[in-house]
């Protein structure tokens, strides 16, 4: 959702409003009128910039200025946010050893990449009346993986069809032996 932008000059719509000059000293209580001419005669902006206050309060500024100095903080508060992102890794009751160490080298990196990661158990035909068969598998990896993961959900049936364990980074995750009492 966009910011809105405050009112500059002759949009300021209040007829008296609270003037701070550009050092930071406050002129007091002025009339818009006054305080247009004011900002004139420094050669700036007159920008309100508390809308919600009685009666609103209004700062003598170069206005291009400000956008760009507002502008330039939102891309660095973008730069240095994080976005996690949900990794997904799907098995099958039939996948070998082998090919579980490979997906749990690839969990482990996008473990160290900090984003979650989801195992997926997939079931065919009747393997779904063995979900225990699932559930020890995902707890054995998540039993691997604990160094570097924390279970934040526990292995559970999503549809008769899937069986699905979340993990996110941090290690010494949640004791294999609480989650076997959920």
């Amino acid at each position: 959702m966009a910011e809105k932008s405050p009112l500059v000059n002759r949009r300021i719509r209040s007829s008296t409003v609270r003037v701070i000059d550009p050092e930071g000293n406050q002129l007091g209580i002025l009339k818009i009128d006054d305080a247009l001419n004011q900002a004139e005669d420094f050669g700036l902006d007159l920008v309100e910039v508390a809308p919600q206050a009685k009666p609103p309060v209004c700062r003598i500024m170069d206005y291009g200025k400000y956008k760009y100095q507002q502008k330039k903080r939102l891309a660095e508060a973008k730069k240095n946010s994080t976005k996690v992102e949900l990794k997904e890794i799907k098995l099958r009751l039939k996948t070998g050893s082998h090919d579980i160490e490979t997906k749990l080298r690839q969990a482990r990196k996008f473990l160290a990449d900090k984003n979650k990661v989801k195992f997926t158990l997939m079931f065919r035909g009747r393997e779904s009346r063995r979900p225990e068969l699932a559930e020890d598998i995902l707890l054995d990896i998540a039993d691997d993986i604990a160094d570097v993961a924390t279970v934040e959900q526990v292995p559970k049936m999503e549809s008769n069809r899937n069986m699905t364990m979340y993990v996110s980074p941090g290690g010494t995750g949640i004791p294999l032996e609480d989650t076997e009492d959920n």
